[in-house]
């Protein structure tokens, strides 16, 4: 048996363990963003269920009659069964730190994260104080996420106006003039100026942005990457949504996926709002799989059926997409 070590030996013995486990861990290379959360040979990424979300907005889609708070809106999520809840800033009644708290209590009663926020801003502007506006409107609300313990926001780069409303700008398929004395590079210039000035901000806040291809400027999924590999910052990245490419929407969606940092799902039982798309959604859960992401998928309803039917058969149909 050999010898006892003698204090100043264990200690020698324990430092030098310790140096040499850190400089394994140290040695990792590191991420973009400043840590690297891939860690080297890790086990394989086990299957797991595909989170399913619902944005508040297939609650209420703006109509008069369907307007519910927040809170109910988490409410009946959770009774039919998703597993998280992205909220749409223009239905937030109350940003106070009261009614703040009033949201984060009934999430964490019924067990439902809170996922994403869902924005409005334009900086498609010849005006600096429009853009400076809408940079300070798209700050407020990744404060308010950051408070809400909200991980990303949905930021658009906004449209040209052209269009007399927005129901014109869908009779067109979102496709618009440019403004006469301007052009489209410019456009892109005043959008990514404005990005780059918000990244700062939620980079502060650790709440990510997610640019959607959602008409304008990103209406394509060449837009949207323009603006984000202009900007270069893991602040900015995509959210994808399968019901606003009305061309190449497969391929499109295809592009963005790497970026993705939330995916919306658009649904249109009883028929589109504005349009109705045939989604093969068995097709979109085997590109999701393929691409690697495990973030959620948020369902959008938007159509003319009963919400509290269509909802529940969105979730259903969405499942056994994922399932397959």
């Amino acid at each position: 048996m050999p010898a006892p070590l003698s204090r100043r030996e264990w200690i020698a013995t324990t430092a030098a363990t310790a140096i040499t486990a850190g400089a394994a861990f140290t040695s990792q290379p590191a991420h973009a963003a400043g840590v690297d959360w891939q860690v080297q040979d890790a086990p394989p990424k086990a299957a797991r269920r595909q989170p399913i979300g619902v944005s508040t907005y297939s609650f209420w889609q703006f109509k008069p009659d369907q307007k519910l708070s927040i809170e109910e809106c988490i409410q009946k999520s959770s009774a039919y069964g998703f597993d998280g809840v992205e909220i749409l800033h223009r239905q937030m009644t109350d940003e106070t730190s009261a009614g703040l708290r009033s949201i984060k209590q009934v999430a964490l009663r019924e067990g439902i994260p809170l996922i994403g926020l869902s924005t409005h801003q334009t900086f498609v502007s010849p005006k600096p104080e429009v853009r400076t506006k809408n940079i300070e409107h798209t700050i407020h609300c990744l404060e308010l996420a950051h408070d809400l313990g909200i991980p990303t926001i949905r930021v658009n780069t906004g449209t040209w106006g052209t269009r007399k409303n927005f129901d014109d700008l869908m009779a067109h398929k979102g496709i618009e003039e440019v403004l006469e004395g301007y052009t489209v590079d410019q456009g892109f210039e005043w959008v990514i100026d404005a990005f780059g000035e918000c990244a700062r901000a939620a980079e502060k806040l650790g709440v990510v942005m997610g640019l959607e291809n959602h008409w304008g400027l990103g209406r394509t999924a060449e837009g949207v990457l323009r603006v984000i590999d202009a900007v270069k910052s893991p602040w900015l990245e995509a959210t994808v949504d399968t019901g606003n490419f009305l061309e190449e929407q497969y391929t499109q969606f295809e592009k963005l996926l790497p970026h993705a940092v939330l995916i919306q799902a658009k649904t249109y039982y009883g028929g589109g709002n504005w349009y109705t798309l045939d989604l093969d959604y068995a097709r979109y859960a085997q590109l999701i799989k393929a691409s690697g992401y495990r973030g959620f998928v948020s369902l959008e309803f938007e159509g003319k059926a009963n919400a509290s039917v269509a909802i529940p058969q969105s979730l259903a149909m969405l499942r056994a997409a994922f399932a397959g």
